[in-house]
This record gives structure tokens, sequence and C-alpha cells, in this order.
């Protein structure tokens, strides 16, 4: 489709969204449960440099969010969990600051989280072995704290938060050995729904390079973005955008100097335009 420069045409065919959130959402299930950082740049990528980022390097998050629910059988068996006082103590002390706008979710991410680079420091795979110690954290903070407790109500809020701490912390032996027998697998199945999803008009959608595999439901995957976010997401832009670089970029190698100041004038113009900003709450 691209005759004139694949990453000039990739640089036109995009959106882009940025993810400002105070911590990461956890398991969004639309998204296959993969785990978004608060900071997250989310791209919906066509063709061009789409393709390039199809590699396993790529895959590592949408990976750890699969095979954490499908080593949760497996390593929830006959697990004791024993919350220390400790964790209830520095809980309640952080919700006490302000308890009408403690998250209970935040919160036990941000402490499970804490260990994890400890856990993966003797690990043959760092990466791997970290995306499946945060994703265990994040699966099981999310999983106890959307039981509701009195908001302003630290100890009943920080029960909520130690348990899932806890709870993760009493899987993530079992986690990080179950999800790095799968993830090779997992990858070289990725690899090409991937590429797929890079021809197909809607794009693939990557959150800071890593694909993001939606199930084949890329608007539901951008709606729950958007909720879970508060963001706007424009989702046909990325299938404009394509149509307007074939026009655009379709051009052969005699034409380029006599076109090239419109070029550039139509990649200023249609870059500007693509660029998503947060809804203004």
């Amino acid at each position: 489709m691209l005759k004139l420069s694949s990453s000039i045409c990739g640089a036109i065919a995009l959106t882009v969204v940025t993810l400002q959130t105070p911590s990461a959402y956890a398991g969004i299930e639309a998204c296959g449960d993969i785990r978004v950082e608060a900071d997250a740049e989310c791209v919906v990528e066509v063709e061009g440099g789409c393709l390039v980022q199809c590699e396993p390097v790529s895959f590592t998050a949408a990976c750890s969010g699969e095979l954490q629910a499908s080593c949760t059988g497996e390593c929830d068996a006959n697990v004791e969990v024993s919350c220390t006082t400790d964790c209830q103590a520095g809980c309640e002390a952080e919700c006490e600051v302000d308890p009408g706008s403690f998250d209970c979710e935040a919160s036990c991410d941000a402490s499970c989280e804490g260990d994890c680079s400890a856990q993966c420091e003797a690990s043959g795979d760092r990466v791997e072995c970290e995306a499946s110690c945060k994703g265990n954290c994040s699966a099981e903070c999310g999983a106890s704290c959307t039981v509701e407790a009195p908001s302003g109500d630290c100890q009943a809020q920080c029960d909520l938060s130690c348990s899932g701490e806890c709870r993760a912390e009493a899987n993530v032996d079992c986690q990080i050995d179950c999800q790095a027998e799968g993830y090779a697998q997992c990858k070289a199945e990725l690899e090409g729904g991937c590429e797929a999803e890079c021809r197909a008009p809607e794009g693939a959608l990557f959150c800071d390079g890593q694909f993001v595999d939606h199930g084949d439901n890329l608007n539901e995957c951008i709606a729950a973005l958007r909720e879970g976010f508060d963001i706007e997401v424009d989702a046909s832009a990325s299938a404009s955008a394509e149509a307007e670089a074939s026009v655009s970029c379709s051009q052969n190698a005699s034409s380029v100097g006599s076109s090239w100041p419109t070029g550039l004038a139509l990649m200023s113009l249609f870059s500007g335009a693509l660029f998503l900003r947060r809804r203004q709450g």
C-alpha cells in the first residue's frame, strides 16, 4: 500500500491515546486482561510500522494477562493466606491521611508490585518474570477490591487491600513458574494475530509498545479504556487515516519531488488531527 516511506506514512496512520490516571487499571477483560500502566501511551496503527512491532518482545504483557488467568486454578489450590499486621497498620496509616479518596486497588497494587523487582532479581528473564509478578498483583488486588466497603472506613478498606496483597504474595512463586512455561507458545500464537490486525482496516492496538490482544473486539477494548481512564477515542480515526495515507503516500518515485511540499502540509495536518487529548473532566 505504501510506496513513499513507510515511516512517514505510518506516522500519519495512527491514533494516539495518552492514559493519565493515578493507578494502573488491572485486568481489562475486553483487552485480553492486559495490565496497563498509569502513564501508558496507547496507539492504534495500520500497516507500515505496525508490522515491525509484531515481534516476541511486544507480546509479553498480553501473554502475562492470558497466562495469569490460565494458571489461576493451579496456583489457587490449597493456598493459605495469613496477612501480617504490618500490612494492615501501614495501609490504615496511608488511608487515614484522606479516607474519602483512598483507593483500595491502587494501594494494594503499589505495595504488592514494589516487591516484584526483588522477587525477579535472580530470574533468567526478568522482563517476563516481572510481568508475571505484576500481573499476579493486579489480578489478586482487583479481585479483592471489587468487594464494596464503606467509603472512609479505613479498617474495612485495608482488610480488602491487604487480603489481595497477601493472596498475591502467596501465589507469586507458582504464578511465575507456571507462566514461564507458556510464554513461548503464547508469543508464537500472538504473532500471526498481530500481523493480521496490522493489515486490517481497523489496525492493531499497542500500549507502550505492547500488543493488545483484544480478541477481534477493538471497539469494545477501546470503550473499556475510555471508561476506565475517562478518555475519548475516535475509533474511526485509524481507518480514515489509512485511507488518506493510501492517497497521499502512493506516489511513484518520479512525482515525489514536485509533490513534496504538499505532502509535508498534509502530513502535518493529519498528525495534528489524530492526536487525541484526554477528555476534560
